[in-house]
């Protein structure tokens, strides 16, 4: 295996006019030492492959450059296609940046919200599409919402509650209020924008991490691992992120609210904006999961695993709710500031 990787990767870099002299295997990169530097090989699908490229592209084309360069062949391509894959050339970045945690963050936020700034544009969309994006979203959470309702009505006359029917029952009205409340910040964002006809997008990254975003010997910072990028709104990146930094035991995360704010000092959400991201981020989408599965399941339930994923769940719901209560009081505090 190993002789046929350093036969491919000898091939692969005669495209680039370099002779391979060692590689490195970190996973899903190379690292290789050739006879004119040190590079890095990534391989993807070949269905990412296009999208991903015309995104870095359009970013390069809007001045945004600390992303990690993408090499061309000698012959002018971003990528070589071999059967259902294609491989890119980028330089190595040594990463020997060394700085405390919430710094790396920091600096990720702002060239996030650079790149989001240079990248952003109005697309059309029609007052059809948008209502219909609305009462398609409405319709599925208010049926939702009254699953849970009758759930927990059932389970109330029982005799014995199972371990889990227990658990779901003492969490039944916090789930119920992020419900009402993602329904009811989703109805202010249609209200706000149901007669526009424009949308902003940016170029998102797709996978925002700090373990994808690395500094240069220059110390500066740059975004790798683009595959997931697409045209999409800026929350597409910001959501996500959220959700997966508050995935864990119960946390008060003002240090995640400051990121939010450090970001949106630089790209600012227009207030319609600023719902639909607050009535995303309080969904409860993966306890409604549990629940669901667990209604679906027939015989004898694995209650222990399911209490424990429902817990987890439970924790992460809790988790977004404390951040949005500290974004909820900011917002009140810029508008009495504006109001005197």
């Amino acid at each position: 295996m190993l002789r046929k990787d350093q036969e491919w990767i000898s091939e692969f870099l005669r495209n680039y006019q370099l002779e391979l002299e060692f590689y490195e295997d970190f996973g899903k990169v190379k690292k290789v030492y050739t006879n004119n530097g040190i590079f890095a090989i990534k391989t993807i699908m070949a269905t990412k492959g296009i999208d991903f490229i015309k995104n870095v592209q359009n970013l390069y084309q809007n001045g945004y450059n600390r992303i990690v360069p993408i090499f061309p062949t000698v012959d002018g391509r971003y990528g070589v296609l071999t059967h259902d894959k294609i491989s890119y050339l980028m330089p190595w970045l040594p990463d020997e940046h060394i700085e405390e945690r919430a710094e790396r963050h920091q600096q990720m936020f702002r060239e996030l919200a650079r790149m989001h700034t240079l990248s952003g544009k109005e697309i059309n969309i029609t007052k059809e599409e948008r209502e219909e994006h609305y009462e398609k979203t409405v319709k599925e959470w208010e049926e939702q919402k009254e699953f849970i309702r009758e759930m927990v009505t059932t389970i109330e006359k029982k005799w014995y509650m199972s371990p889990f029917e227990q658990l779901f029952s003492m969490c039944f009205y916090d789930l119920s209020q992020a419900l009402t409340y993602s329904l009811n910040k989703l109805k202010e964002w249609f209200d706000l924008t149901k007669e526009e006809e424009k949308v902003r997008s940016v170029v998102t990254h797709g996978n925002i991490s700090i373990h994808h975003f690395l500094y240069s010997e220059n110390g500066y910072g740059h975004f790798i691992n683009f595959e997931q990028s697409k045209t999409a709104p800026a929350y597409f990146d910001l959501l996500p992120f959220v959700v997966k930094q508050l995935k864990t035991y119960p946390i008060q995360g003002e240090e995640i609210v400051e990121w939010i704010y450090l970001y949106l000092k630089y790209f600012p959400y227009k207030e319609g904006e600023l719902r639909l991201f607050l009535s995303y981020l309080a969904y409860p989408a993966n306890c409604i999961k549990v629940v669901e599965q667990y209604s679906r399941k027939k015989g004898k339930q694995d209650e222990i695993q399911f209490c424990r994923r429902f817990q987890r769940q439970y924790w992460l719901l809790k988790n977004i709710e404390y951040i949005i209560m500290r974004m909820e009081q900011i917002e009140e505090s810029k508008k009495a500031k504006e109001e005197k």
